[in-house]
């Protein structure tokens, strides 16, 4: 059995500038990010490639990275460039990297909820989260199943533009979130689909929601309800390369239950099939054919064996 006081992985990450061993990596708890949620991140994946250690859609990341940083008011110093080649630094610093997560916080001890310190620090990590991190733990969990148990959210209407914005990738997002996942885990359901101020459909906590309704339409939420992910832009495109009809408009609770498919999509997720809602199985087979199609494909553009993307793999040592 793993220690859970055991040190920490020999890896490197990149911190204002410099990579420092991963144990450097420490904040007081009495920072700002860690006591009021004002850390943003951004999380994307690694891939090996016939042509070399390649990270997905790493320009759109650093721009979502910015964007979160705008919405919540933290002045980073560093512009896209430098994160960009901080990422690549990284990952090249830390072969068998699976993912990169960049993260921009206020370090400073503070103890009002406005940082009298707005320095912001910028820590970009390259790992496994297997291998480096859960693996570690004295009771790993499982790893996830291949088809998602869903549980609908039912309680409270989490997605809403007014308090703070869904496309902000900031710490204090995921607290509600965080709270309906784990009592839909305790209650045997592996996600729980959110809903936003008008009751219909948005997406997890962690991921983007889709269904193929009767007429094999594709549908997914419009972006003011949603994060805007990156995996969901590229499925999106992916299903309109494909010759798949596709529609962002809002989606009612019933129109799941009527479907034949749906899946989720995220950097970890990839393109995860959905095989019941709420107990109740979900369409006549799991994956269904369009869940099928979009997951092949996917998984050729990311294995870099898709000419027609290649372009969302940006090489780490370019």
């Amino acid at each position: 059995m793993p220690d859970a006081n055991a040190s920490a992985p020999n890896r490197t990450l990149w911190l204002d500038g410099a990579l420092v061993p991963w144990e450097a990596a420490r904040v007081h708890v009495l920072s700002h990010s860690l006591a009021r949620g004002s850390l943003i991140f951004d999380y994307m994946s690694v891939h090996e490639t016939p042509r070399g250690t390649a990270i997905f859609r790493l320009t759109e990341h650093i721009e979502r990275l910015i964007t979160s940083a705008r919405l919540v008011g933290l002045p980073l110093a560093q512009d896209a460039a430098t994160l960009r080649a901080a990422c690549k630094a990284v990952v090249r610093a830390n072969p068998g990297a699976r993912v990169v997560k960049i993260n921009a916080y206020l370090p400073s001890e503070e103890v009002d909820v406005v940082p009298a310190d707005d320095h912001v620090a910028v820590a970009a990590l390259a790992y496994d989260p297997w291998a480096d991190v859960l693996l570690r733990k004295q009771n790993p969990p499982a790893r996830p199943p291949k088809t998602v148990r869903l549980w609908i959210e039912k309680e409270r209407r989490q997605r809403r533009a007014d308090i703070l914005h869904p496309h902000a990738k900031v710490a204090g997002n995921y607290t509600a979130p965080m709270i309906a996942k784990w009592r839909a885990r305790k209650a045997g359901y592996d996600e729980i689909v959110l809903v936003d101020e008008h009751g219909c459909l948005a997406e997890t906590p962690t991921a983007n929601f889709f269904l193929v309704d009767a007429e094999g339409t594709l549908r997914t939420a419009p972006d003011d309800s949603v994060l805007l992910g990156i995996t969901r832009r590229s499925i999106l495109e992916l299903a309109r390369a494909e010759s798949i009809k596709v529609s962002e408009e809002p989606i009612p609770v019933d129109a799941l239950f009527a479907a034949p498919e749906a899946f989720l999509s995220g950097t970890s997720a990839g393109v995860w099939p959905i095989e019941s809602v709420d107990g109740r199985p979900l369409g006549r087979v799991c994956p269904g054919p369009i869940t099928r199609a979009l997951q092949a494909r996917y998984q050729g553009v990311v294995s870099g064996s898709d000419a027609a993307f290649a372009h969302w793999l940006e090489l780490a040592n370019e």
